[in-house]
């Protein structure tokens, strides 16, 4: 992903719907700055950020990666997705998460994956569940899920 895609990614971090486990939608202003900030991070750390199109209308419908994220005083690689509203409840987001599971683990020879998803969001709590992840801790109504390759099978 890179400023090409910028205004798809605009209509995904401008949507309520989509961005209430963010506490609400970015400006415009926002949506910059966070693109800006994905984009160091991932140069920072060797990673990238990934975008989903649909193969029927080329219509960009995502932004994933694996990104670095504190945890504990450290810094942990963790699956992210965010989807255009429109194409919840897909199934989308269950391929994307065991893409990057077996993209982290293959590729990136990591040693664990997590997701870090807030209490409320019982969508993405089932997404990592699909995944093979296991809850390891709560912490202020975020939900830990931790998944390791010799916690599952390929």
């Amino acid at each position: 992903m890179d400023f090409s895609n910028i205004k798809s990614l605009y209509s995904i971090l401008q949507d309520e719907e989509v961005m209430y486990a963010y506490n609400g939608a970015f400006s415009e202003e926002e949506a910059m700055m966070w693109m800006r900030k994905q984009l160091q991070q991932h140069k920072d750390f060797g990673l990238r950020l990934w975008t989903v199109y649909l193969k029927d209308t080329n219509e960009m419908i995502s932004q994933c990666d694996i990104t670095m994220q504190e945890y504990k005083a450290t810094q942990i690689p963790k699956i992210r997705y965010l989807f255009a509203y429109k194409y919840w409840h897909k199934c989308y987001a269950v391929e994307v998460s065991i893409a990057y599971r077996e993209y982290g683990f293959n590729t990136l020879h990591l040693d664990a994956l997590y997701s870090i998803i807030r209490g409320t969001n019982l969508i993405s709590q089932k997404v990592a569940l699909r995944n093979g992840m296991q809850l390891v801790n709560t912490i202020a109504n975020i939900t830990v899920a931790l998944i390791c390759p010799m916690s599952y099978s390929a």
